[in-house]
C-alpha cells in the first residue's frame, strides 16, 4: 500500500524536487501551495504524514499546524527556515512530530519521514499487555495512552518516548539517550527538544504539570518514570 504525503510547501521548485524524489521512494506526494488549501485536503482525504513549511504566503504553518492537531493524529514533519529555536519549540509544542530546518538533504528529510511513519504505525509484539501504572495505562497495540479511563492526548513521537521510558520504569534515561531510542536515526537535535516533549506528555499525563510524579526530572541526568504511581 502506497503510503500518501501532504506536502505543504510554496515554492514550487523545491516542491517539484521533493514531490520526485519522494515519488521514487515509494510515496504518493500531493502538494498545497497554501495553508489553506492543505487544510482543504486534509479535511477531504486521509493522509499517512504532512511535510509541512512553516512559511507560508497566506497563513503561518504554525496556525497550520496547530488547527490539523486539534483535529487529527496525522504525523507532522515541520520544515523552517527560521533561525531561531524558538519557532521549533512552537511547533513541537502545538504537536509537531520532528523538524527539519532548511537548506536540508532530501536524504534526511526522507530518513526523518520514514521515522515518523514508523512510530506512527508500530504495534507491540503478540501477547504483549498494556503497561499499566495505576490510574495510567499505555495501551501498545493501539497507540493510545489513558489516565483514569480517559485518552490523553500525545503525537507518535511522544507516545514513542512515553513508552520508551515507561519500559524502563525506576531507570534514569539521558537526553541523548531518549532521542537514539525513540528516533532510531542519528540525526541532529536540539537540545531542547526532548525537554518540549517531555513538558507537553506531562501535561496529558500529570494531575500537576509543574509538579510532576509520574515523568521526574533528574538534574543533569535526564529523566526517569516512576514505577510506583496512584
Amino acid at each position: 500500500m502506497v503510503e500518501r504525503i501532504l506536502l505543504v510547501e510554496d515554492d514550487p521548485r523545491l516542491a517539484e524536487m521533493l514531490c520526485e524524489y519522494l515519488g521514487q521512494a515509494g510515496f504518493g506526494v500531493t502538494v498545497a501551495p497554501l495553508g489553506i488549501t492543505a487544510l482543504e485536503r486534509l479535511a477531504g482525504a486521509d493522509y499517512d504524514a504532512v511535510v509541512l513549511d512553516l512559511m507560508l504566503p497566506d497563513m503561518d504553518g504554525l496556525d497550520v499546524c496547530r488547527q490539523l492537531r486539534a483535529k487529527a493524529d496525522t504525523p507532522v514533519l515541520m520544515l523552517t527556515a527560521r533561525g531561531e529555536p524558538v519557532d521549533r519549540i512552537v511547533g513541537l509544542e502545538l504537536g509537531a512530530d520532528d523538524y527539519l530546518p532548511k537548506p536540508f538533504e532530501p536524504r534526511e528529510l526522507l530518513a526523518r519521514l520514514r521515522a515518523i511513519l514508523r512510530r506512527s504505525s508500530r504495534t507491540m509484539a503478540p501477547g504483549e499487555k498494556p503497561l499499566t501504572f495505576g490510574r495510567l495505562e499505555i495501551d501498545t497495540a493501539a497507540h493510545i495512552v489513558r489516565l483514569d479511563g480517559v485518552q490523553c492526548e500525545l503525537t507518535g513521537y511522544q507516545f514513542d518516548l512515553l513508552v520508551t521510558l515507561a519500559k524502563n520504569a525506576g531507570r534514569v534515561l539521558s537526553r541523548d539517550a531518549l532521542l537514539d531510542a525513540v528516533k532510531g536515526e542519528q540525526l541532529e537535535s536540539f537540545d531542547r527538544s526532548i525537554d518540549v516533549h517531555v513538558s507537553r506528555i506531562r501535561v496529558a499525563i500529570e494531575d500537576n504539570p509543574k509538579k510532576p510524579r509520574r515523568l521526574i526530572t533528574v538534574r543533569g541526568s535526564g529523566y526517569v518514570f516512576a514505577k510506583a504511581q496512584d
